[in-house]
């Protein structure tokens, strides 16, 4: 096994921090944010993951901070082993994980199996608890999330400001996750874990699971999330129409994430269209409901024709 992008100076730091000798390094495949590889050791720890991010970029501060308050969340988040968020060994910020189990699967043999995990797994994330935590606030402290709002959802953007929030991973997407034998092992890249009302990552899910699967697997993975939280999302067809403003423009530049994870049938134009689509269809459904919109059946409507 090659040491691949990895320099002398690279290894001689993550060595220094694990003990033993490299015995392998692989890159590791679905995002673009940080470059990512397993490295395998002789030393105590014999597999950790190094999370490698743009100079001067501060994602590995939040990843650090982040991670030493989840503290492992119970197996699904890993642990956080040796940091230089400024980068100063190799100019480079850095971080070295613990390894979880498993490997990420987007092209799932039971699809709507496979969603039910996803939401499950997403309620167990909520209820962390987060008082203690120091996270930023997705909703009122990143302006630039508040600048996507548009039409109803800006209208609206007081109340879902209002809503109680919960711990946020920020990036809740299919690649993010680790599966083994079918089983939901882990949930990766938590730099951007935040608080924030419950249906900011439920409805980014959502998206991603139409992209890639379609509306009936969406909506399985919404039952499955609300079954696990014991509660309805609140204002769900806002958060739908919210997470497709957030990334109007954009799906077509996530086709390198889908690829590597062996989406090769995909193109930027499909998800383009998909997106299109959705956001038509998603659009129109959303109305001023007062506080029915928030209620059980409203938030087990599809989002879709025909609901």
């Amino acid at each position: 096994m090659s040491d691949g992008e990895l320099s002398g100076a690279v290894l001689d730091w993550v060595v220094g921090v694990c003990g033993g000798k490299v015995r392998g390094v692989r890159a590791l495949a679905g995002g673009t944010h940080a470059a990512t590889h397993l490295v395998r050791l002789t030393g105590p720890d014999p597999e950790v993951v190094l999370r490698r991010y743009p100079a001067g970029d501060d994602a590995a501060y939040r990843e650090v901070r982040v991670l030493s308050a989840l503290d492992g969340l119970d197996g699904l988040a890993p642990r956080l082993v040796g940091a230089d968020p400024a980068g100063e060994r190799f100019g480079e910020p850095a971080v070295l994980l613990s390894r979880l189990p498993g490997r990420a699967d987007i092209m799932p043999a039971d699809p709507f199996g496979w969603a039910v995990q996803l939401g499950q797994a997403l309620a167990l994330i909520h209820r962390a608890p987060v008082a203690a935590g120091g996270f930023r606030d997705a909703v009122t402290e990143l302006p630039n999330i508040a600048r996507r709002a548009g039409g109803e959802v800006r209208e609206r953007w007081a109340e879902l400001v209002a809503e109680p929030r919960v711990l946020t991973h920020f990036d809740y997407w299919s690649g993010n996750v680790l599966w083994a034998d079918g089983r939901l092992t882990g949930v990766v890249d938590w730099s951007g874990a935040s608080v924030a009302p419950r249906g900011f990552d439920v409805g980014w899910c959502r998206l991603d699971l139409v992209l890639l699967h379609g509306t009936d697997v969406a909506d399985a993975f919404l039952r499955a999330y609300q079954d696990a939280a014991g509660t309805a999302v609140p204002h769900r067809e806002l958060w739908d129409l919210f997470a497709l403003q957030r990334s109007q423009g954009e799906v077509a530049g996530w086709l390198p994430n889908y690829r590597d994870l062996g989406r090769t049938d995909l193109t930027g134009q499909d998800l383009t269209d998909r997106h299109a689509t959705w956001l038509a269809t998603c659009g129109p459904r959303t109305r001023r409901a007062g506080t029915g919109d928030s209620g059980e059946n409203r938030a087990r409507r599809p989002c879709h024709p025909g609901a």
